[in-house]
């Protein structure tokens, strides 16, 4: 199953245990596969880096590279519009659509409002989780 995941599930599940790790374990599994554009995963990257301190960088990567190694990387246009309420949010719908997503998964407010607006499901990671 293709999914995009929003930043706060990557992070919550590299640092924290829950329903985000579990998301992350079946991405490594092969279960699932992470689409994702250059902006994410630079966003992924400062986000975890900020999170984790600067004494960290190289198990940040190491986590990263790991995660990511059987990523899907697609080439995202922009949206014509935004349809986000936070513009910034924007990057991970058209990620969806360039690669194919079955699901974005996220728990941010902005972007699961936008679960009846659009044909890709938004997800919070339970959610997720109930349907894988």
């Amino acid at each position: 199953m293709k999914v995009v995941l929003d930043t706060n599930v990557v992070i919550s599940g590299a640092f924290f245990t829950g329903p985000p790790l579990d998301i992350l374990r079946a991405c490594r599994a092969g279960r699932v596969q992470i689409v994702v554009t250059i902006e994410i995963l630079q966003e992924y990257r400062q986000v975890a880096a900020r999170f984790a301190g600067p004494q960290s960088h190289g198990v940040v990567s190491s986590l990263l590279e790991g995660l990511l190694a059987k990523a899907l990387v697609v080439f995202a246009k922009a949206l014509p519009a935004s349809v986000c309420r936070d513009p910034s949010d924007d990057k991970f719908i058209a990620c969806a659509i360039a690669g194919g997503a079955e699901a974005i998964v996220s728990g941010d407010k902005d972007l699961l409002a936008l679960a009846d607006r659009i044909e890709i499901p938004v997800l919070t990671p339970r959610q997720f989780l109930s349907r894988l």
